[in-house]
Formats: structure tokens, C-alpha cells, sequence
């Protein structure tokens, strides 16, 4: 059974961070129907003051924040003593639980000699909810290298696979507590793609480039983001001319949403008790030496 597009949401231009430019695809006016997926940052530009002020120190409880870099590279650290950079096809995938501070600085690709070679910087940042009894948990990070996660090549159909399971293949991750899926598809033209997951799972989409026909229709535009229902289980695929995009599925958590900036809680109690433990130096509750 096909899954049905219910909402396409191409998203709007805004500044973050420092005075990071970029298209704010999903966020909390389109929750209601992306649970358990809340926000979808695409990010860069070649223009370098665009993105080089980066997102400095700041707070999550609460998700998970994904990072996928497509070119460029970023430079993060956070209060767990974990550092380093994520370069072009790695994934940063973070469960910030019960508190972290981290910061993510974009930077242009150099040489040896620190010579820059390009200028263009993007990626995506995905935010994927927490249930309730995960939402206090111990935060965890993981480094993703681009070599460890597998591509398929299938009939002129590349799949890279994040987290999740195709054809027998599995991503480096499984998705946590959101068993979520999460592919990097690249089909040349006039190739066909099915994309398959449970039903019950809500599954989005964002198009980086190309057109395509979806469940046998035309028409959508790129850098734009799809919603499907979470009825069926299954979506069709054929690119018209070469098409490139990201595809999530996750099983919606139906819980109760309190969001406050990078915080996001079942209650406004919790984000009440969120704000308190910032304004006393308890937000991250076991305290390291970057925040001192």
C-alpha cells in the first residue's frame, strides 16, 4: 500500500546561531503532522560569512540532533569532553537527554596548507523527538566517518544508508529509541526507486535537486520537503532526471510536545525546571571542565 503525501513544506530563509543563513525546512508549526521528527535545518552557502560565525555554546534537552555534512566540514565540541570535526559525509548523531552544551562551527574545505579550495559549506541538521522516559537520559554522542556508512548501488539507484535497513544492508546506527531510518538517495535519470518501511511510521523527505515522479505523480519542487502519511508502507520513485534527496521514517510518539529553543519536554514544567537548571548551573547535571 502507498504511502500518500498529506503536506509539502518548502520551509523559509532565517538566520540561527551566530548568524548562520538557512533554509528552516520543518519546525514547530509543522510538528502536528512530522512527529517524531521536529525540526530539519538545511544549512550553507558559498558565501563564507553566511555560515562562519557558526552556532556557538548552547543548550539541548530533551532530542537528538543529527548532523550531516555534504561538503565543507564542521567543527563541534560539547560539556561530554567530545570534540573534533565532522567532514563531508560524516554524521554526528547526539542524544542530549538530560542535558548538553555543545557548538557546531562550519567551516570551507582547505588544503595541507590550510589554503581554502572551496568555499561551499552545507549540510542538514534533523532534530528527532525523545519519548517521555527518554527524555532525562545520560547524553550520548556518536561520530559517524562517511567510510563506515554503506552505499548501494542499485540499477542506477545509489542508497546511502545512515540508520535503518535496506536490502539487507544496515546504516552504522539503528536509530536509537526511534528505530528511525535515514537515507541519502541518488538516482540517475530514468530510474526507479521503491522505498519501503512499516506502516504506522511517518516518513519526510527533502529534495535536494532534481524531478521526480512520486507514486505517479509530477511536480515537485527542489529544496523542498515532503510529508507522508503514516498509513501504507511503501513509495514509489522514478526520477525523470537525475534526482537526489533524503528520506527519514519514525514511528510517531503521540506525546504531548512543551518546546522551548533547543529544549523540548512533555510539560511546560519540564521546561520551567529546564530554564531554573540553566539560571543555577545545573543543566548539565554532572559538570565538566568546559563549562568552568
Amino acid at each position: 500500500m502507498l504511502k500518500n503525501i498529506e503536506y509539502n513544506a518548502e520551509g523559509r530563509y532565517t538566520y540561527d546561531g551566530a548568524g548562520v543563513k538557512l533554509k528552516r525546512v520543518l519546525a514547530n508549526n509543522t510538528v502536528r503532522v512530522t512527529d517524531p521528527f521536529l525540526l530539519l535545518d538545511n544549512f550553507g552557502s558559498r558565501e563564507i560569512n553566511d555560515y562562519i560565525k557558526g552556532f556557538p555554546w548552547h543548550p539541548h534537552r530533551g532530542i537528538e540532533t543529527v548532523t550531516y555534512v555534504l561538503n565543507g566540514k564542521v567543527d563541534h565540541r560539547d560539556s561530554e569532553d567530545n570534540s573534533g570535526t565532522i567532514y563531508r559525509g560524516d554524521v554526528q548523531w547526539m542524544t542530549a537527554g538530560s542535558g548538553i552544551f555543545h557548538e557546531e562551527m562550519p567551516k570551507y574545505s582547505e588544503d595541507e596548507n590550510k589554503k581554502i579550495i572551496d568555499t561551499y559549506m552545507s549540510g542538514f541538521q534533523l532534530w528527532v523527538n525523545l519519548p517521555a522516559d527518554r527524555k532525562m537520559a545520560t547524553p550520548v554522542y556518536r561520530a559517524i566517518k562517511s567510510n563506515d556508512i554503506p552505499e548501494i548501488n542499485d540499477n542506477n539507484v545509489k542508497i546511502k544508508i545512515i540508520s535503518g535497513t535496506y536490502s539487507n544492508v544496515e546504516g552504522p546506527y539503528d536509530g536509537g529509541t526511534q528505530k528511525v531510518s535515514y537515507y541519502h538517495v541518488k538516482m540517475e535519470n530514468e530510474s526507479s526507486f521503491v522505498y519501503k518501511t512499516e506502516h504506522g511510521f511517518r516518513t519526510v523527505m527533502y529534495l535536494i535537486e532534481g524531478n521526480l515522479k512520486i507514486n505517479n505523480k509530477f511536480d515537485y519542487k527542489t529544496n523542498t520537503a515532503l510529508i507522508f502519511s503514516t498509513e501504507g508502507n511503501e513509495i514509489d520513485f522514478n526520477a525523470i532526471d537525475y534526482s537526489e534527496f533524503i528520506i527519514i521514517s519514525g514511528k510517531p510518539l503521540n506525546e504531548p510536545i512543551a518546546w522551548y529553543g533547543p529544549i523540548v519536554m512533555n510539560t511546560d514544567e519540564q521546561i520551567r525546571e529546564a530554564i531554573n537548571d540553566l539560571n543555577t548551573d545545573n543543566f548539565v547535571r554532572e559538570k565538566h571542565p568546559l563549562l568552568e
